[in-house]
């Protein structure tokens, strides 16, 4: 998907030439200029069958590839500036369904399954409950019942429920639903440091942490935005289902689209209750370890249907919640294929070396667990994290001498080497691909307009004035001041500068990758490392750091979507920015509140390592954890000269890393190099060190099965209904979890096991060999 990017930016010419449009009659339709005809929606709808854009020189539909390919080809470009958007409907949904997620989110985070509220299901259930509040509700275009056409009856309700409501509802409810990183530390703090933030001190933080990426994102809209080069792959099923879902509704294809939907979502909703409940072995079906039960080492390889088993290799995986993307940002059937491609060669660069650093016994890995994200003393045991810290939390040296260094399984560590490389990744193939591009962007931004045909349907309604997210941005920097101080979080007034100067020179470069093919890592470990190298020997203070360095480049993202999901859809930015800012509001107060309760009941479950069926604090001890690893041993444990001592170092070999396949495309055009986005495949490096993956091969081969057949030998299928297949599989997925997780999860606390039986095994539900280490 290089093609994404290589590209004139908005150049709707470099998809439209002579002889496509010699073969572009549809209908005995006259020959049009098809430029003009695009930006003015009269080359036909993406509702359409067939249109003359779509056609290549062969009469043929041409494969989606370019990035104009997604601009026009798979978006809509309809849009009714008279669409009513502040209704009371939308108002009422908007913040009821804030609310909702919010608290729906936060008990989320304490639970023992990491589970989010996903935005395909707030979309889903957006649309269910704005059709019937239509039907419901009094209006001059109400089919219940009819009341005079003035101002007040339009607000309550105007008549169809409309696609800017719908795409401002979700926004709103979607923005809420997450567990602010805040959160984490207060609760920390609370449960380990017996010290409890007062709300005002709380919530303010809150607001200001999730906001500062705001204001950052805003001035960089017009390269991460604007363009048509910054497509956001992974947007795409969600904009097809709100198309589908309001637009076109009178097109016999609109119609067969509908139906295809529901009949999916419905579907996969029935079918995720056998491998999510009643048949767990359909997570991970392993030939290899139904062939042998007995050898440590198939479960390493092929095992992966539990968490921390194995590597999943080869293993069937028939649960969409792992196979597909889960509503999250990479999944099978809509991340451009290069990306994917990239992804898993890091993959099987990271089999290979976890397997031979366990074989080989390197850093002492054979005492340690296979897959672990623990700290070790070196005979195998836990290491008291604590045994090393004041009564204040702060590090003794002393103490530390007595305990040791602890260690890590190689796994993990392999884990902090492929994200420590790339971060030097990104930043070579940022400069070296994208570069150029970002800074003609921003040198002609004065003088020219983006040519991006949705950026140019944009321009009837007013823009975010750049002073509105600078005032943001010096606001919640003074408010960010204040309440470190008044926190004692032991962050000092340049730490938080240091950490948003981090941040701000990282969000160009993790934001580009997003944007252009749908990947954007973390890049937590490297704050954390940051912050124990400036502020050593102090973990709450790391805790803030990371909270500004990292979470202000993930809310600036977030933020940076939901922009492109409104040009995609033709919100008024400064509705999407209204509707965003109230949503952070109000998931911020209602995190805390809902924080403070659970901690108040259930403080002995949360402080057990183990926790509960229901509860678990299983995420704020790795928070914790992290804190003290980075914050109090960040400088001991990783020194040049100790044993992890490398591991910083990685970042100049991912500096290097990328100028390989540069040169050789340089040298070879034409050989596919510019195909390998190395910043996605040095992340992988690590991919399997945690969690379930029995789901790798199967994803492997749905996105060869997607992203290359179906999208070059079956083209008019594949745009039709490629990522509404993918929308569908992923609502009708989420909706099924948060059904299984209140019904028989323990959301509502009582867990109701299915009895076991041959696909739901007492042991490993793959047959694999449990393993003690």
């Amino acid at each position: 998907m290089a093609h994404l990017v290589e590209k004139k930016e908005g150049s709707i010419d470099s998809i439209i030439d002579e002889k496509s449009l010699e073969a572009a009659p549809i209908h005995d339709a006259p020959l049009v200029d098809l430029k003009t005809a695009a930006l003015n929606d009269h080359v036909g709808e993406v509702f359409d069958d067939v249109r003359a854009i779509d056609l290549g020189q062969d009469g043929r539909e041409r494969p989606i590839e370019t990035d104009m390919d997604y601009a026009v080809r798979l978006i809509s470009l309809e849009d009714d500036p008279d669409l009513p958007i502040f209704t009371f409907r939308m108002v009422f949904l908007a913040v009821g369904l804030a609310c909702f997620g919010a608290v729906l989110g936060q008990i989320f985070y304490f639970r023992p399954q990491t589970i989010t509220v996903s935005q395909l299901f707030l979309q889903i259930f957006a649309f269910i409950l704005g059709k019937a509040i239509e039907d419901i509700l009094p209006g001059p275009n109400s089919k219940r019942l009819r009341t005079p056409d003035n101002w007040f009856w339009r607000f309550i309700n105007p008549g169809q429920f409309n696609i800017k409501e719908h795409v401002s509802i979700t926004i709103m409810a979607s923005t809420a639903s997450s567990s602010a990183l805040a959160i984490s530390i207060f609760a920390a703090q609370d449960l380990y440091y017996h010290v409890r933030p007062n709300p005002a001190v709380g919530i303010f933080t809150l607001i200001s942490s999730q906001l500062l990426g705001y204001g950052l994102a805003g001035i960089m809209r017009i390269f991460l935005v604007y363009p048509t080069f910054a497509i956001y792959p992974q947007l795409v099923p969600t904009v097809q289902l709100f198309d589908t879902l309001h637009r076109g509704q009178q097109a016999l294809l609109q119609k067969k689209r509908m139906r295809f939907f529901w009949a999916t979502l419905i579907a996969i909703f029935v079918w995720e209750w056998f491998p999510e409940y009643i048949a767990p072995t359909l997570t991970g079906v392993s030939i290899f370890c139904l062939a042998d039960r007995k050898s440590p080492w198939v479960t390493r390889i092929f095992g992966g249907a539990a968490g921390n088993e194995g590597l999943g290799m080869f293993s069937l995986c028939f649960d969409w919640a792992y196979v597909g993307s889960g509503g999250g940002s990479i999944g099978s059937l809509f991340t451009p294929l290069s990306t994917q491609l990239s992804l898993y060669g890091g993959t099987a660069v990271c089999i290979i070396a976890f397997c031979a650093c366990y074989a080989k016994n390197v850093w002492s890995t054979q005492n340690f667990p296979f897959l672990t994200q623990l700290l070790f003393y070196q005979n195998g045991t836990e290491y008291d994290q604590l045994a090393i810290l004041n009564d204040d939390f702060t590090l003794n040296n002393e103490k530390l001498a007595q305990q040791g260094l602890p260690f890590y399984a190689a796994s993990q560590l392999l884990f902090k080497v492929s994200r420590t490389m790339y971060i030097g990744a990104a930043l070579t193939h940022f400069l070296l691909w994208h570069g150029k591009t970002v800074y003609n962007i921003i040198k002609d931004s004065r003088t020219k307009e983006p040519d991006d045909p949705h950026y140019q349907k944009m321009k009837v309604y007013k823009e975010v004035p750049i002073w509105w997210y600078l005032a943001i941005l010096l606001g919640t920097f003074g408010l960010a001041l204040g309440m470190a101080y008044a926190a004692d979080s032991g962050l000092p007034w340049w730490g938080l500068i240091v950490a948003l100067i981090f941040a701000t020179l990282f969000i160009p470069v993790v934001g580009t990758l997003n944007c252009t093919v749908g990947y954007a890592p973390s890049i937590e470990n490297l704050v954390q490392i940051v912050g124990g190298a400036i502020i050593p020997g102090r973990p709450v203070a790391n805790m803030y750091f990371t909270l500004y360095g990292w979470n202000t480049v993930t809310q600036s993202l977030a933020l940076l979507g939901d922009l492109k999901l409104g040009q995609y859809t033709k919100i008024p930015p400064r509705v999407t920015f209204f509707v965003q800012s109230v949503g952070t509001v109000i998931g911020a107060l209602l995190n805390f509140l809902i924080m403070r309760t659970v901690i108040d009941s259930h403080r002995d479950i949360l402080l057990d390592v183990q926790g509960s069926n229901v509860w678990s604090g299983q995420q704020v001890q790795s928070y914790n954890s992290d804190a003290i690893a980075w914050g109090a041993l960040g400088k001991p444990l990783y020194a040049t000269g100790t044993r992890y001592g490398f591991v910083p170092y990685m970042l100049l070999a991912g500096l290097g890393f990328p100028i390989i396949p540069w040169l050789l495309h340089r040298r070879y055009p034409k050989f596919g190099w510019n195909f390998v986005f190395t910043p996605v495949l040095v992340a992988e490096l690590g991919i399997l060190s945690v969690g379930i993956n029995s789901s790798l091969f199967t994803s492997f081969i749905l996105a060869l099965f997607s992203q290359w057949y179906l999208r070059k030998y079956r083209a008019t299928w594949f745009r039709k209904y490629n990522f509404l297949l993918s929308a569908a599989l992923d609502g009708g997925t989420q909706i099924m979890i948060f059904v299984y997780t209140f019904a028989v999860g323990g959301g509502s606390g009582t867990v109701r096991p299915f009895p076991e039986w041959a696909l739901n095994p007492s042991g490993n539900p793959d047959y694999c060999k449990r393993l003690s280490n």
